[in-house]
């Protein structure tokens, strides 16, 4: 049951999304009741909603904006707010960002990156996280983290390329069927024209040269074509736009994807893994 507590973490744009929709429904004369019957929620949702008690929901914006919108565009606006507040403090700074991005270079070693997490590997990873999130928690960071996505298709096309560590693709994260999953998907993300995905293998390291021993690193070029750095590590993120440091990132980066398999290896590595799983 939701409690009263719950107002002190609803973020300013929840606030107002639920006071624009209590005024809204007011001068429609429409009662609690009768808004949540033709949104398709109940009318305690609807008093759970305006009272803070449970925050709005990415579901509950989008009918909002269908009941009581009226071709304003009004709550579709306040969604990407919403979705902002909701993500974990350290990201927050970043999520803008990545989603106006015109071109993307990731690596990640430990985990698959977010933006190419299943829905199931996602919840998995994230339920299973330190501290215990609750389930209510854990699936407004899966709505948020599913949401990312969007940059796949965006209208401008944003040019993606990752590079994986060959570990996460051996790492199962929930179950065998949800990492089966998660690989077959990223397979298909590798056969999109706008990403690169690469895997750098265990063995890269033979060489005497491994650059890839520093972490996770996100490196994006904005529409006005600076770049910058985010790195985050143990629930700490560092957003980084210094020009030397940055330059350093971007030879790293080209170090490691030097040391990674060719695309066309790479796909048929994932799909191997893949088929092994099933």
């Amino acid at each position: 049951m939701a409690r009263a507590e719950n107002k002190e973490t609803v973020g300013p744009a929840a606030r107002m999304a639920a006071a624009v929709a209590k005024k809204m429904r007011l001068k429609k004369g429409l009662t609690q009741d009768q808004l949540g019957a033709q949104m398709g929620f109940t009318g305690a949702a609807i008093s759970a909603m305006e009272r803070l008690i449970h925050p709005v929901s990415d579901e509950m914006l989008v009918q909002l904006e269908r009941v009581l919108g009226g071709g304003t565009g009004i709550f579709e606006e306040m969604r990407e707010l919403v979705r902002l507040e909701k993500l974990p403090e350290q990201f927050r700074g970043y999520a803008p960002i990545e989603q106006k991005a015109v071109a993307l270079c990731l690596y990640a070693n430990h985990v698959v990156h977010g933006l190419f997490q299943t829905e199931a590997y996602a919840r998995a990873l994230i339920a299973g996280g330190h501290p215990e999130p609750s389930p209510e928690r854990v699936e407004e960071l899966v709505v948020a983290r599913m949401a990312r996505k969007a940059l796949f298709d965006r209208k401008q096309v944003c040019e993606i390329e990752l590079i994986l560590d060959e570990s996460v693709l051996r790492r199962p994260i929930g179950d065998e069927e949800i990492m089966r999953e998660q690989l077959a998907y990223l397979a298909e993300c590798a056969r999109r024209r706008n990403v690169n995905l690469q895997v750098l293998p265990l063995d890269a390291g033979l060489g005497g040269e491994y650059v890839g021993d520093r972490g996770m690193m996100n490196l994006v070029e904005t529409p006005g074509h600076d770049h910058v750095t985010f790195l985050e590590i143990q629930g700490e993120s560092l957003l980084i736009t210094d020009r030397t440091k940055v330059s350093t990132h971007r030879q790293r980066y080209a170090k490691i994807r030097a040391q990674a398999l060719d695309p066309r290896r790479s796909l048929g590595l994932i799909e191997e893994l893949a088929g092994a799983r099933r």
